[in-house]
């Protein structure tokens, strides 16, 4: 169980600033904090955040200590502030690793440098051995201890969205990602600020705007508000925790009052956490929950640091839509897979690509008929 974090006097007046500005953008506020009073409203909260329509929210009175967390970031910013070849040592990502401006293997790149871990002790230790040389056991145990605090925080949504959705085993989703097994990760994303990497005018670049554009080709990396920091792209897993420093720059696409598709910038709030539903969660409920589409626009003179962890299955783990989300008005959407061949998939595609609707089940197709339960 996660308990309620304490906000001090001196914090409340930020935090209901950017509940406000959220509010305005469309976008979901959940308080953790009230599960232990009313479970079953908190759960029912859970449920339509994820829903379609948005599947993005942000999270609040989630009980993760503030230590931990600035542990992790002093930390990581202490490493993204080594001289390159110090940082490289540590790379190059494949996939896991540092990583420069390249994401993925497929042509993709983005304005930014990152740590991508395996959120498992022993992978931590043997990676701390490149990324801090000096003291690996320090840094080992920082990551650790933010890791098992986000799980934390993932079980916890989980189960409330378990309870929230109806479903026989409300520990289902979870249970997925304790498993020994699990292949969850943890990414640091470091944006160093835009205006020293492209040499622009400080005020032309700290004057950018870019609170709400309508999704569109833009040919390359160039945006209405700056240069992409981070491409368009759903997140492959079941559940994704971000929490980030004050500089804006997250987009998420969300739908409007005509059901048009735009790009909605994600008031910075240091405080909380944004959760979004991953391509599996999707999958496992049958498309009633949405994996939304985001995005990290580099527009910032200042540097953007965000810390995300990917909550997610066993590689052999089998994903196949639950039971009590198949009926007759809304029958099998995606045919069974396992998550290994899901990320064989992810890694063959562009940044951007629809993976999930490569699982798509045909009309005709015999597996919608047969497959049984998950």
């Amino acid at each position: 169980m996660v308990v309620p974090s304490a906000t001090t006097p001196a914090r409340q007046e930020t935090v209901a600033v950017a509940a406000a500005a959220a509010s305005l953008q469309g976008i979901p506020t959940v308080d953790m904090s009230t599960a232990a009073a009313s479970r079953g409203a908190a759960a029912r909260q859970v449920a339509r955040a994820c829903a379609a329509g948005h599947g993005f929210f942000r999270c609040v009175g989630h009980g993760v200590p503030a230590a931990p967390a600035a542990r992790l970031d002093a930390a990581t910013a202490a490493f993204f502030a080594l001289a390159p070849a110090d940082k490289q040592r540590a790379g190059p990502a494949s996939p896991l690793g540092y990583g420069c401006r390249s994401i993925g293997f497929n042509g993709d790149v983005g304005e930014l440098e990152y740590l991508l871990l395996h959120a498992n002790p022993a992978a931590v230790a043997h990676r701390a051995r490149t990324i801090d040389a000096m003291d690996p056991s320090r840094f080992s145990a920082i990551v650790n201890e933010y890791i098992e605090a986000v799980r934390q925080l993932a079980c916890e949504i989980l189960d409330l969205l378990g309870e929230g959705l109806g479903l026989k085993d409300p520990r289902y989703f979870s249970k997925l990602i304790t498993n020994a097994d699990s292949d969850s990760l943890l990414r640091i994303n470091h944006y160093p600020p835009s205006c020293t990497i492209h040499k622009l005018d400080h005020d032309d670049q700290c004057n950018i705007k870019s609170l709400v554009s309508t999704k569109a080709s833009n040919g390359g990396n160039l945006t209405a508000g700056g240069r992409i920091g981070f491409g368009e792209h759903s997140d492959p897993q079941i559940l994704s925790l971000l929490r980030a420093n004050d500089v804006d720059g997250l987009q998420v696409l969300l739908p409007d009052r005509d059901g048009k598709e735009m790009w909605v910038q994600v008031p910075a709030d240091p405080s909380a956490f944004f959760v979004n539903v991953g391509d599996l969660l999707q999958a496992l409920t049958n498309g009633r929950l949405i994996s939304v589409r985001h995005r990290v626009i580099a527009t910032a003179c200042r540097p953007r640091l965000s810390t995300i962890y990917f909550a997610a299955p066993p590689l052999h783990a089998r994903i196949s839509a639950l039971t009590e989300t198949i009926t007759a008005s809304s029958p099998r959407r995606y045919r069974s897979f396992t998550w290994a061949e899901y990320k064989t998939t992810m890694y063959s595609l562009r940044l951007s690509h629809s993976r999930l609707d490569l699982f798509n089940i045909d009309d005709d197709d015999s597996d919608n008929a047969n497959e049984g339960k998950a």
